[in-house]
């Protein structure tokens, strides 16, 4: 079922809205388990990737539209194997994505939820974050470079690992 959000009515004559609440409540569980982890400056590009990435876990892996009404300890499990290192986290939303457009597709109803998840997904992909070179050879930091050098990085390979150990962390 992809209609996970809550209908009101808008009070100007009848009109329907419907409120994203599946993908606020994943934004939300991530915010508060990035926050809990004390990982970054919750103003810094570095947290906003991993809450991105957290929320697109925690929203595509609820298969049964039950997301508001989880407890989250028993998500924990699920949300850790996706977002390990040796997974195929970045295939796994896309095919996710796919899925949910081909839902929304077919009932032919708003579907903001999945345009929520999908504009998180887009900067994810299209942003690229400079950080620490993991490939780089040990001790090979050029004069003045304290930390080593520096790469851009797809914004989701810097937020996976952050979601990862803040659940950890939780």
């Amino acid at each position: 079922m992809l209609h996970r959000g809550h209908q009101s009515t808008d009070g100007t004559g009848g009109g329907e809205l419907t409120v994203p609440m599946a993908w606020l409540y994943a934004e939300y569980i991530a915010d508060e388990l990035l926050r809990t982890g004390d990982l970054m400056p919750p103003t810094s590009f570095e947290f906003r990737a991993g809450r991105d990435a957290l929320a697109l876990t925690i929203f595509l892996s609820d298969t049964d539209g039950e997301l508001p009404g989880i407890r989250v300890v028993t998500q924990l499990e699920t949300w850790l194997s996706l977002t390990a290192y040796d997974q195929p986290w970045q295939d796994w939303v896309a095919e996710r994505m796919s899925q949910l457009r081909a839902e929304a597709a077919r009932s032919d109803g708003p579907a903001p939820d999945l345009d929520l998840a999908a504009a998180a997904w887009r900067w994810l992909e299209e942003t690229e974050l400079l950080a620490p070179d993991l490939n780089a050879v040990p001790g090979g930091a050029a004069a003045g470079e304290d930390d080593g050098p520096e790469v851009w990085t797809p914004a989701w390979q810097l937020g996976l690992p952050l979601g990862h150990l803040a659940i950890h962390l939780f």
